[in-house]
């Protein structure tokens, strides 16, 4: 059977839009040594959504605002704990995760389709992205790397979470959970012996590499196309630090 290869047009341009962004906030996580971080804000954003799903909200932009109303409010707590008991934010950022993922799982334990719907939020479905989808999507990243460029350092830590908890609730509806992590860290990892725009560059390609090779693989062997990319990513990254472009100096 012939595989229409256009189909993976949209989904490859999805991956690579995600990048544009997680690429360098994942350079920054990664400098603030605030490596969960990632994983704890998209959780919060994915009980957002489950939470919109339980009270009926179908229109998209209600979804959307219930994901980015909670994601703020992790940014928002993360913010004041990180100024509490700095030396343990990293310890509470994977206790938000943790606490996140199991309201996620009590607000769906009734529900017949709760398993599909958790697997989808952490997986995601990047094989049905569709194009009009990513026109809000890049305009809203747009809009974040603006303002991540225009004002750096001064932003401080609850302008960079605010934007972190915007970025990542777009990006988890696209994605699902876990490429949100593998596209912040991967490439930020890998690279980290890099530096300036080599390094930016590098990630970038690199990532691209990790959703190709993910979507190709999905395709020719009938495989979960977001764990594919997951996989793919970690191969690319552990190649990398291999060679030795991880070794920092």
């Amino acid at each position: 059977m012939n595989f229409d290869w256009t189909l993976l047009a949209a989904p490859l341009a999805a991956g690579l839009l995600v990048l544009a962004t997680h690429v360098p906030f994942g350079i920054e996580v990664l400098r603030r040594g605030i490596i969960f971080i990632d994983l704890a804000i998209a959780q919060v954003a994915a009980l957002g959504v489950i939470a919109a799903g339980m009270m009926g909200w179908e229109s998209p932009w209600a979804v959307q605002a219930a994901a980015a109303t909670a994601a703020l409010g992790g940014a928002l707590l993360l913010t004041w704990t990180e100024k509490r008991w700095p030396d343990i934010q990293e310890a509470l950022i994977g206790l938000l995760f943790v606490t996140a993922a199991a309201g996620g799982i009590l607000l769906l334990a009734n529900n017949p389709h709760g398993g599909e719907h958790l697997k989808d939020l952490l997986a995601g479905q990047i094989l049905w992205v569709g194009w009009d989808q990513l026109v809000p999507v890049a305009v809203l990243y747009a809009a974040i790397l603006a303002l991540r460029t225009a004002f750096g350092k001064r932003l401080g830590h609850g302008g960079f979470y605010a934007l972190f908890a915007l970025m990542v609730t777009a990006s988890v509806q696209l994605v699902g959970v876990l490429l949100v992590f593998a596209s912040l860290i991967a490439p930020a990892v890998a690279l980290r012996g890099l530096a300036g725009g080599r390094r930016l560059v590098a990630s970038w390609a690199l990532g691209a590499a990790g959703y190709g090779a993910g979507l190709l693989a999905s395709a020719q062997f009938d495989l979960p196309a977001g764990a594919a990319i997951v996989c793919c990513l970690a191969a690319a990254a552990t190649a990398a630090l291999t060679v030795g472009f991880g070794r920092k100096g």
